[in-house]
């Protein structure tokens, strides 16, 4: 991530309003992959304890998870592997590597460049790998900011470090553009209508 943040989601704890939000996004993620198993997973932005890579890990051959910093345990674990850094140098690190799936799960919104990054989780995909994206949407944008700004339930440095909201009509194009094709893009409003998540397969031959 390019902007102001420097430290992973939940170095420094989280509230109960972020824990209700990661309980919703990782139902998701789990009804998205539904019986696929020995999975190479990468999450890019997986959090100080990358909670939705545990929560498949027996679904997993392999879990990379990428932040600034994650709790050092996780290293320890035998499918495992951690790269502490920006997602900008875990691309390059890991440029060539495959993987059935890829998450970014509330993390493109804090991206200079999203295009860039969704062109790049494209090439990493193996054939019919999947990339799951949640973002919140405009009408999110005003629920978000006002329980950072003004109820103090939420990180206000996470809410400032966001470079954009999406819809349907904002996230679909770019996911096009990045490779994916119409056919095997699926997009539905969750968490209220506060998140947009995206489910996109690469094809056999792309």
């Amino acid at each position: 991530m390019n902007g102001a943040r420097a430290t992973s989601f939940g170095t420094r704890g989280v509230t109960w309003v972020d824990r209700f939000g990661t309980w919703l996004s990782r139902r998701a993620i789990l009804a998205a992959i539904k019986k696929r198993k020995d999975l190479r997973v990468l999450e890019l932005g997986c959090g100080f304890h990358a909670r939705n890579l545990q929560s498949i890990e027996d679904r997993a051959q392999s879990l990379t998870g990428v932040d600034f910093n994650v709790a050092p345990e996780l290293a320890e674990r035998p499918k495992f592997e951690v790269v502490a850094s920006t997602i900008d140098e875990a691309l390059r690190q890991l440029a060539g590597r495959k993987f059935d799936l890829i998450m970014i799960i509330s993390v493109l919104e804090h991206l200079e460049e999203p295009l860039r990054v969704l062109r790049e989780c494209h090439s990493m995909c193996a054939p019919q790998g999947v990339l799951m994206i949640n973002v919140p949407t405009w009408s999110g944008k005003v629920f978000l900011e006002f329980a950072a700004f003004k109820l103090g339930v939420s990180p206000a440095e996470e809410m400032d470090d966001h470079k954009m909201y999406y819809s349907k009509r904002d996230l679909w194009p770019l996911m096009v553009k990045a490779g994916y094709r119409p056919s095997q893009i699926r997009l539905r409003y969750h968490k209220f209508g506060l998140n947009l998540f995206a489910v996109g397969t690469r094809a056999e031959d792309a």
